[in-house]
């Protein structure tokens, strides 16, 4: 899970609009785009909603797990 809150929003616009502080730059730079039934796209936002984290950061983490990085056992 992630420290940030799940749909958080500013207090208020006029607030946010004079904040200084930039917002943080995000690690992902590559966008994955697939085509998914309509019937699964909302099991997936369901799924996600109930665990508290988006979309996005629970397919993270699934990609993460399906997927670890592979290290180089020669260069290592």
């Amino acid at each position: 899970m992630t420290d940030k809150p799940f749909a958080a929003r500013p207090a208020g616009a006029d607030a946010w609009v004079r904040e200084t502080e930039a917002p943080r730059a995000s690690p992902y730079s590559a966008r994955l785009t697939i085509d998914v039934t309509p019937a699964s796209r909302a099991r997936i936002k369901i799924a996600a909603f109930g665990r508290g984290q988006t979309v996005a950061d629970m397919l993270r983490d699934l990609l993460d797990r399906e997927f670890p990085e592979v290290t180089d056992a020669v260069g290592t």
